[in-house]
């Protein structure tokens, strides 16, 4: 049996049992051979763009004796599946820029037709995820924030908003935190941190955001050192969105009180 990295491990959690999975860059078909190895997927696809790794992931594939199971294909994105051939497609490793525009030319070339859940870990970004999954009704149903070798990653479980789910909208509501924020920036802010996120900080949670308070201090600092007028508009942005990350973070440590 293989063995996952933690992160892997945990994307793996979140596909339903029994569903067909398409693993999009998926580098060296670790996880769709974990997946139909164990027996929580009958069948997957695992999609490549470049050459190198297509060629790990088959023989990969080869070494598990999985070949008559799993699909390498090489692709862009989505463009490596079809309408209905897939239940739980995972994309993990990636920008959240890139990610939402694969989900989003997916979208449109029809290629979500059929797919019941998406499990995504971006690497940054993550907010632009969240928005692209509320825009098209995937509802969020799940998010996990861990940390491996250093790094700390986020995982988001999503699945077709087709009304057994619930509105994607009310898991944004901000009331609850409590935060003297005004909107539309508290309504970032939380889609930035993630209302689940927010909802269970865990250590690494807090972790990651004093981490990213920091960074945006110092970026703070060399923006008030220019002096261009864009970068006193930008100053201020930044200023504001610092106040109001501290801010939910006092509310959240006050809670956890």
């Amino acid at each position: 049996m293989l063995k996952l990295s933690n992160r892997l491990q945990a994307i793996a959690e979140f596909v339903t049992p029994g569903n067909r999975v398409a693993d999009i860059g998926s580098d060296h078909a670790l996880l769709p051979a974990f997946l139909v190895q164990s027996g929580k997927a009958p069948s997957a696809i695992a999609g490549e763009l470049n050459q190198g790794p297509l060629l790990a992931a088959r023989k990969q594939v080869a070494a598990a004796g999985l070949a008559q199971r799993i699909d390498v294909r090489q692709g862009d994105g989505l463009s490596v599946i079809g309408p209905n051939e897939t239940d739980t497609v995972t994309i993990a490793g990636m920008g959240g820029a890139l990610m939402r525009d694969i989900l989003e030319a997916g979208y449109r070339d029809g290629k979500l037709e059929g797919v019941k859940e998406l499990v995504l870990q971006p690497n940054i970004g993550e907010e632009l995820v969240r928005e692209w999954l509320l825009r098209r009704e995937f509802a969020l149903l799940a998010e996990r924030i861990l940390e491996e070798d250093g790094k700390i990653y986020e995982i988001l479980h999503a699945a077709k908003n087709g009304g057994s789910h619930p509105d994607g909208r009310k898991l944004y509501d901000r009331e609850w935190l409590g935060a003297q924020v005004a909107e539309p920036l508290l309504s970032s802010v939380v889609m930035k941190m993630g209302p689940y996120l927010l909802r269970s900080p865990n250590e690494v949670f807090f972790k990651k955001w004093n981490s990213e308070l920091k960074k945006m201090n110092r970026i703070a600092e060399q923006l008030s050192q220019s002096e261009l007028p864009e970068a006193g508009k930008k100053l201020a942005a930044l200023k504001s969105e610092i106040a109001a990350i501290e801010e939910v973070l006092r509310c959240l440590q006050t809670d956890k009180r």
